[in-house]
């Protein structure tokens, strides 16, 4: 869901003490100077049906959503190092995604799993909340700017909500052990003592016992994608896939 989350927050234990902000001046130059200098995505030559998944058909319109949010982050990260994105190995990546979620909506419709327009609704409100926007017509103001419709959003977030349903029963109860939560803890103080050494900015961490709750979720999270990465290489094995790109 990159479109509805690309304005979110991070709440891993390394930013938990970050207090510098730009000023409205420096934000205003920033943007100006990202407006004139963001280059366009190359939508030239994308077929109206980009892939087929055991027959269903993952539209243009479809990749170009996903394409367009992947495309803003891949070009600002390239510029920090002067360089330019790859743009054909990231629509192959967008393809593979957008095929991996095709695979995982019918394996959730296979084993009967729904949603409902009020679970839609709540995880909107959600999301407009971690964004820190006053309500749900604030946040798809927002994604109209980062040119995803009302209908394009429910319709991802319908996709999303069904897939980490299907994830949680694969899974079954996660329940971290003290010593996976030190693990994270002890990797993400790791990561902050080498950026101060190699001249990054030096955020504290907290103490362990007030990020616990936080540490978690991000082992819940890391364990989900972990079987989310098995389910789907298992359904790609039997599965009937054609990329036109």
């Amino acid at each position: 869901m990159l479109a509805l989350t690309a304005c979110g927050g991070d709440d891993s234990p390394g930013k938990a003490e970050s207090s510098e902000e730009p000023t409205s001046q420096e934000e205003s130059s920033q943007e100006s100077a990202g407006a004139e200098q963001a280059p366009e995505p190359d939508l030239e030559g994308i077929p109206d049906v980009v892939a087929e998944v055991n027959g269903q058909e993952v539209t243009k319109e479809d990749f170009v959503v996903l394409y367009e949010a992947q495309f803003q982050q891949a070009a600002m990260q390239a510029q920090m190092g002067g360089e330019q994105p790859d743009e054909d190995a990231l629509k192959e990546q967008t393809a593979d995604q957008l095929v991996d979620t095709a695979l995982l909506a019918q394996e959730a419709e296979a084993r009967g799993i729904e949603v409902t327009e009020q679970d839609v609704d709540d995880e909107l409100a959600a999301v407009a909340k971690e964004n820190q926007l006053g309500s749900v017509e604030e946040l798809f103001a927002a994604l109209e700017k980062q040119g995803a419709t009302e209908d394009q959003a429910r319709t991802q977030l319908e996709s999303q909500i069904v897939i980490e349903e299907l994830v949680a029963d694969e899974a079954g109860p996660v329940k971290p052990t003290e010593q996976e939560l030190r693990k994270i803890y002890d990797a993400a103080r790791e990561q902050q003592e080498q950026s101060g050494q190699q001249g990054g900015q030096a955020q504290s961490i907290p103490p362990y016992a007030k990020v616990k709750s936080q540490l978690v979720e991000q082992a819940k999270s890391d364990r989900m994608a972990e079987v989310a990465q098995t389910l789907v290489d298992a359904l790609r094995e039997d599965a009937d896939i054609t990329v036109n790109l």
